[in-house]
């Protein structure tokens, strides 16, 4: 599977460690993979691409 990428500002997923403590220790669990929340948005040039919410938000406001 391709990873998905914000054009704008190159954001991609990660890997995170999801803690779980359980009588004072801390237990080994999964790893949870975060993706950005990418969204097509159509760019002044009439390109479309994939872009982050927070790159969405930031263009909006020029």
């Amino acid at each position: 599977m391709a990873e998905k990428i914000c054009t704008i500002c190159k954001k991609h997923s990660s890997m995170n460690t999801v803690l779980v403590k359980l009588r004072g220790k801390y237990n080994p669990t999964t790893k949870v993979r975060k993706r950005p929340n990418l969204q097509w948005v159509r760019l002044l040039s009439g390109k479309r691409v994939l872009a982050c919410a927070k790159c969405i938000k930031r263009t909006s406001k020029i």
